[in-house]
């Protein structure tokens, strides 16, 4: 019986603010593969947030996957994959960064690197440019971290004690989009001024004291003042904060989904508050992810989906 696996890699949300690239959080919304050897590479998908998956070589989990097999100077074999997910694509919630870990993932069994965790996080910061979404996606957790040329250096910040509420637009935003708002460099004094802004939120959530990390999230002079105006439920979330027992808000990657974070034990509370200010978009109560990628051996050809046996 053929080799089958099960790989599951959890979204994440970055920057939590002023953390430019270089703070996330794995959040319990996954990417999901069964893959397999075969004679040539297939990718296939559940219908939803995978409707117009490229089937074939242009897929990026196959281009990691072989980008890292060209690292390790190792032929790589043609598998089957099926993919599920739900994770909404370019909304902020990290769904290319679980494709660039799944491919990771997916090449560590197929050609038996036995790669560490420390390996999986290296080569997916190299390819992404920065760790803040890839890294928690392998780790789980809370991860702060810099990639600087070839060295990658990282802080995995354990498992933060906040409820999490997302407000989900129904638009795509894209991070090419959504960069484009910012400008392409900051003086001394205002490189200063948003450098010290992030050291604080960093010390802050490093102590949990999400009180203080909350109000410097409105002090963010990376994001804030560029990407804000094109985005009205970030807007209305910041009316919001007096009313709401809340921490704070902030955009949730490159956006336009709005986190709230929330007293632990208040998610229920507060999501049921949001949805009356937000009635045209999706308002969700998510969680942080503490395990990170898993892999999940197949013991039985039943185990694969029956779609993707077709």
């Amino acid at each position: 019986m053929s080799r089958q696996w099960k790989i599951k890699v959890p979204a994440s949300t970055a920057n939590l603010g002023p953390g430019f690239d270089s703070v996330g959080m794995a959040l319990n919304r996954y990417l999901t593969l069964y893959a397999e050897p075969a004679d040539e590479w297939l990718f296939s998908g559940e219908p939803g947030h995978l409707d117009g998956i490229p089937t074939g070589k242009e897929n990026l989990i196959y281009i990691i996957a072989e980008w890292v097999a060209e690292k390790y100077d190792v032929a790589l074999p043609a598998a089957r994959v099926h993919m599920e997910s739900d994770i909404p694509l370019s909304r902020g919630f990290g769904s290319s960064a679980t494709a660039i870990v799944a491919g990771i993932e997916l090449v560590d069994r197929l050609c038996d690197l036995e790669m560490t965790l420390e390996d999986k996080a290296h080569w997916a910061s190299l390819y992404e440019g920065h760790p803040d979404n890839v890294v928690p996606s392998i780790y789980g957790g809370l991860v702060i971290g810099s990639q600087f040329e070839e060295d990658t250096y990282l802080v995995h910040a354990g498992v933060p004690n906040v409820d999490l509420v997302a407000v989900i637009p129904d638009y795509e935003l894209s991070t090419k989009e959504s960069r484009d708002t910012l400008p392409e460099g900051f003086s001394y004094k205002s490189a200063v001024a948003a450098s010290s802004v992030s050291n604080v939120l960093v010390a802050a959530i490093m102590q949990d004291n999400w009180k203080l990390a909350g109000e410097v999230m409105k002090k963010d002079l990376f994001h804030r003042p560029y990407r804000q105006p094109s985005i009205p439920e970030w807007q209305r979330a910041e009316l919001l904060m007096d009313e709401l027992p809340v921490y704070g808000a902030t955009l949730s990657g490159a956006g336009p989904i709005i986190l709230f974070f929330v007293p632990q034990g208040k998610g229920k509370e507060v999501k049921l508050q949001l949805r009356s200010h937000y009635q045209e978009q999706a308002v969700e109560q998510v969680h942080v992810d503490a395990a990170g990628s898993q892999v999940e051996v197949l013991e039985a050809a039943a185990s694969f989906p029956l779609a993707a046996r077709r």
